[in-house]
């Protein structure tokens, strides 16, 4: 037989029957309509079964009649639940005492957190946000609508394009988007743009200032590729020259590449070492023994304990070692000096900006000795070739100072 419903609300017990006839009681008990479920028989010759509180109270007829015996084991449901709190009083109002404790800590603001801001300061931003009722300690049930405060922060700061609020648990983070402001382009002093070294030009564009070279000229360190200065004779005038100027520049480059190469290789075994730390000291916990590799690399993970934004100086470390051999490989001089080659370039085109092209290589000398290929290569590379160079006003002659030495003198009386 099932248990009956809220059999939990009603309470009920686990009893247990001794006695010749049992198995009467528990036919007289369904005719009396009493309702036991979870009969089963025991090894010493008892049963066992489960049946309501109030149930209970009905069996004195039916044990007399039948000289069985019953004996409450366990008891079960509310009723029982609030006796047992009725007897702990004091421990019932702490257990109150926690969970109304325990709320209202989780209903208090204890951390905020501002993100996203670069040149307006946390400390401003924290400001703003107090006024509108967001501070530590603050009940969450007092906080505004976050949109309204959102949008009312918005208005206060200067400089932010949007303010969002979101709030985690306990938590509350405020994401700031600053404005992008215009880029401050300040007074540029009149200037040439002037060759920085030998070359001969490929490309040039004057977007301000009179292009004083033609293309495919030949240009030495120092000219002028687009002048500053413009207007005529009677009415002259400077500018910051600006463009595009590139040409054909040639570097020379010595390179060496060894014949055998090391590298280092994983064999894929390793061994990992832990440890609890305590500031800068460390205890080990695991990982005991030596260390059986004669080479190896050692990998350091180390973690602190954070609490919120605070760091402890507890955590633990873990060191792993994996070891590792150092192989030589052998190569012949073609790959020796293609790899060098490669080399070269690279490191061409990173020295001569992004915009630099390799048009043509020659390799001049090569050999191999002592183990390495020597090369001398020579690199045809395009590449901007301007660079400033301020104009210098002249001092102009004074006018007055011309006249008195014009004047005749005059004679003394």
């Amino acid at each position: 037989m099932k248990a009956p419903a809220f059999a939990g609300l009603r309470g009920y017990v686990r009893a247990s029957l001794r006695g010749g006839q049992i198995e009467t009681f528990i036919n007289a008990t369904a005719l009396e309509q009493i309702r036991i479920w979870d009969v089963r028989r025991l090894r010493d010759g008892r049963a066992e079964c489960y049946l309501t509180a109030s149930d209970y109270l009905r069996l004195r007829p039916l044990l007399k009649k039948t000289g069985c015996r019953i004996h409450v084991e366990q008891r079960f449901g509310l009723p029982f639940s609030i006796v047992r709190i009725r007897r702990r009083k004091f421990f019932a109002m702490g257990g109150i005492l926690f969970l109304l404790g325990l709320y209202m800590l989780s209903s208090l603001v204890w951390s905020i957190e501002v993100t996203g801001n670069i040149r307006i300061s946390t400390e401003e931003v924290l400001k703003q946000a107090r006024q509108q009722g967001i501070y530590p300690f603050q009940w969450t049930f007092r906080l505004r609508d976050p949109d309204a405060v959102s949008k009312a922060m918005n208005m206060q700061l200067k400089g932010v394009s949007w303010i969002g609020i979101e709030r985690n648990g306990t938590r509350i983070r405020i994401h700031v988007v600053e404005s992008t402001l215009p880029e401050n382009k300040g007074l540029v002093n009149p200037r040439h743009l002037v060759a920085k070294t030998d070359g001969i030009i490929t490309h040039i564009i004057a977007e301000r200032g009179r292009p004083a070279v033609r293309q495919h000229s030949r240009v030495k360190k120092g000219d002028i590729l687009i002048s500053g200065q413009i207007g005529t004779e009677e009415l002259p005038s400077t500018v910051a020259a600006k463009g595009e100027v590139r040409g054909l520049v040639w570097h020379e480059y010595d390179v060496a590449a060894p014949l055998v190469t090391k590298r280092k290789v994983y064999t894929g075994e390793q061994k990992e070492l832990r440890y609890v730390t305590a500031g800068d000291r460390r205890l080990q916990i695991a990982g005991y023994g030596g260390i059986p590799f004669d080479s190896y690399e050692t990998i350091v993970v180390a973690k602190r304990l954070q609490w919120r934004q605070w760091v402890l100086p507890f955590g633990w470390q873990t060191e792993v070692l994996k070891e590792a051999h150092i192989i030589s490989e052998e190569r012949s001089e073609q790959e020796a000096a293609a790899a060098g080659l490669q080399e070269a370039r690279a490191d061409v085109l990173a020295k001569n900006g992004p915009d630099a092209r390799i048009h043509e290589e020659k390799i001049l000398h090569q050999k191999a000795d002592n183990g390495k290929v020597v090369m001398k290569v020579l690199f045809e590379v395009e590449q901007s070739i301007a660079e400033e160079l301020t104009i210098v006003p002249q001092a102009q002659p004074d006018p007055g100072a011309q006249d008195e030495k014009a004047a005749p003198p005059q004679a003394r009386g």
